[in-house]
């Protein structure tokens, strides 16, 4: 056996809808993302408040997420769904060290299963276009599994699904301090405008207009 196939560890990955029964694993690597961003201090979201809120209607329609899954063992897809087929790929990689693999583990992904990241999106609308598009709040891969195209292959997937829909876009944000942010969605195709700020109302700002006073 040659040295490069001695070190070639084959795993397989799974891009899936997201359910109810993904929570408690979809709330740790939300704060593994507010710790990425240096934002823990604005992290208040719990189990029983993702529950309440995420899976509200139709996906695609709304709140959708999409987990990735990492396998030890080669996979068949048995999870059939009418809106969206999961993904399967097999990735050649070098030894990969998961030490939070028991903490992450997938109850509906099997033996062995584990959640290494997700996207979360919902709809939105361009005027311009005259057309619906979908908008990418969170893209999120847990640190171990960086770097070896999963991100891409979570962005991918909204991307196609968004192309089969008929809408005309698909946008997200960017940390101005994460350059290898901005050089992989570039080769990704994506257009970077740094011309666009953010701006948000939120907690007591947002409450001020409660009852619909003027501020």
């Amino acid at each position: 056996m040659s040295s490069a196939a001695a070190e070639t560890n084959p795993i397989w990955a799974r891009v899936r809808l997201a359910d109810a029964g993904d929570v408690p694993n979809i709330h740790r690597l939300l704060r593994g993302l507010a710790e990425y961003e240096n934002q823990t201090h604005q992290f208040t979201a719990t189990e029983s408040s993702l529950s309440a809120t995420l899976f509200p209607s139709s996906p695609f329609r709304s709140f959708t997420i999409l987990l990735l899954e990492i396998f030890p063992n080669p996979i068949h897809d048995d999870l059939p769904n009418p809106d969206f087929t999961p993904i399967v790929r097999r990735v050649d990689l070098g030894p990969v060290q998961d030490p939070e693999a028991a903490t992450f583990a997938s109850a509906g992904g099997g033996e062995g299963a584990v959640a290494a990241g997700f996207v979360l999106f919902f709809p939105n609308y361009s005027t311009f276009l005259a057309k619906p598009g979908l908008y990418v709040e969170d893209l999120f891969v847990r640190g171990c599994y960086r770097r070896r195209g999963f991100g891409r292959m979570l962005l991918s997937a909204v991307a196609a699904k968004a192309a089969e829909m008929g809408f005309g876009r698909v946008e997200w944000t960017v940390l101005d301090w994460n350059v290898d942010a901005f050089s992989f969605y570039e080769k990704m195709g994506a257009e970077v405008l740094p011309e666009w700020r953010i701006c948000k109302l939120s907690g007591g700002a947002l409450e001020a207009y409660r009852g619909g006073g003027d501020v």
